[in-house]
């Protein structure tokens, strides 16, 4: 006879009672409760124990005496064969067994060390990670740069009443919830002080241009406090990563990015917003020819999935001491729609959808519409009549007319004289003309 159900991360069997599966009771009540069968196989089949009687007395005595928690203990019978059902509930506060924390994962007991025993102790106690208080941290370490920043961006917003804007940058920091007591919390370490990076590690965002995985060409590293990595990556992105197509409209000049510069900005302010700090892991942005990879490493709520985030949702900060001076700021214009947002633009610029998906963090994906980096239909027709070496001239032609054929050489990785052949093609097809000479000319796309 078998139990008709599984090991999951509520159910556990077992063949026998050893006084170590205590452990396995803690991390049930430091879960979302759950249930261990003794007398029973993996597979879920009863084979029965003899001291089923005595164990329905011992067990809740052990486990009261050892973790001070109840649990309910239940003896069945099945074809003659008994067997014991161990009911625990999960319970508000953390339970330790021997000094140590045990969780459920899955189906496996897993005891909790580091950063994730951190994280679980504050969630216990109704914490997040950017409320703890921080010692040997005072107002003389404020930078008075990021109280003017915060001030004029949530002037303009009027989120906030304009006398609070007024105050010293002292009650500032009570209006904004950012103490604790007579300390100041982690979120102010990251928003307001001088050199945030001294108390948190890892709270940086580096952003690398690839040719391929394992080809770094260039690469930054932002740091300071969070309103100014905003900024500041949002200005290298645009200006250093991502080449912008130059079209005329009469003679109006106009620059197109490949991804949509709303889409991009809401993905990074998630990311900083939601990052797990704790972590000390810095916030990753890859740039290539054809895409742009980020990344920040977090925890998704419990019972969520990617498929949550997908959909509407309510809003659940990871770091809502941080949040809420991003959202006076001005830099979250809404609650819980941040994923719809960054697909609604993106959809809206170049009609591609990014990915999103979950390894340790949340990855958000931007491919590039290639098409619609030349003018005119040219990607299209160029597609068709040459090769993909010619057709990258083309686009370092049109994000750079005064190109140089040695800067062509070290952007496309061939010799000089190689880059002069495959112009000389373009140029008797009538795809390009030179206009100018090799000082001040410059490249016209004449197709």
């Amino acid at each position: 006879m078998k139990i008709q159900m599984n090991e999951s991360q509520t159910i556990e069997f077992k063949r026998l009672w050893k006084d170590d599966y205590i452990k396995w009771v803690c991390a049930f009540a430091n879960s979302e409760g759950g249930t261990i069968y003794i007398g029973v196989e993996d597979d879920g089949e009863i084979v029965g124990i003899d001291n089923a009687k005595k164990l329905l007395e011992d067990i809740p005595n052990k486990v009261k005496d050892i973790l001070g928690v109840i649990v309910d203990v239940r003896r069945h019978v099945e074809n003659t064969k008994e067997y014991l059902e161990i009911i625990t509930e999960n319970y508000p506060y953390p339970i330790s067994y021997k000094g140590s924390y045990y969780y459920r994962s899955g189906s496996s007991t897993q005891e909790l060390r580091g950063a994730p025993l951190d994280k679980f102790l504050l969630r216990k106690q109704g914490k997040k990670w950017d409320g703890v208080p921080v010692p040997y941290f005072g107002y003389d370490d404020l930078d008075p740069f990021a109280f003017r920043l915060f001030r004029d961006k949530a002037e303009k917003k009027k989120r906030i009443d304009a006398e609070f804007l007024q105050e010293s940058d002292e009650m500032l920091v009570n209006k904004l919830h950012l103490k604790d007591g007579e300390y100041l919390k982690r979120a102010t370490t990251l928003l307001f002080a001088k050199e945030p990076q001294k108390y948190v590690t890892g709270s940086t965002i580096k952003i690398g241009y690839f040719k391929s995985n394992s080809d770094l060409v260039y690469q930054d590293v932002i740091e300071g406090n969070l309103f100014e990595q905003v900024d500041k990556t949002m200005e290298l992105i645009f200006t250093k990563y991502l080449k912008a197509l130059i079209t005329y409209e009469g003679i109006q000049r106009v620059e197109s990015f490949p991804i949509s510069e709303l889409a991009f900005r809401e993905a990074l302010i998630n990311a900083v917003v939601h990052k797990d700090y704790g972590s000390q892991q810095t916030i990753q942005i890859s740039v290539y020819d054809n895409k742009l990879l980020m990344w920040n490493a977090g925890d998704l709520p419990p019972h969520w999935t990617i498929d949550t985030l997908m959909q509407k949702h309510n809003s659940e900060p990871h770091n809502p001491a941080i949040a809420y001076p991003f959202f006076l700021a001005g830099y979250i214009e809404s609650w819980g729609r941040g994923i719809e947002k960054i697909i609604e633009e993106s959809q809206k610029f170049n009609g591609i959808t990014p990915q999103f998906r979950w390894l340790n963090g949340l990855w958000v994906e931007f491919y590039f519409n290639q098409e619609k980096s030349l003018p005119n239909g040219l990607g299209e027709k160029l597609g068709e009549k040459l090769g993909e070496t010619q057709q990258n001239i083309i686009k370092f032609m049109q994000s750079n007319p005064k190109i140089a054929i040695t800067a062509l050489a070290t952007e496309l990785g061939i010799s000089t004289t190689a880059i002069e052949k495959h112009i000389k093609i373009l140029k008797e097809q009538n795809i390009i003309k030179r206009i100018g000479g090799a000082k001040g000319g410059h490249w016209e796309i004449t197709e």
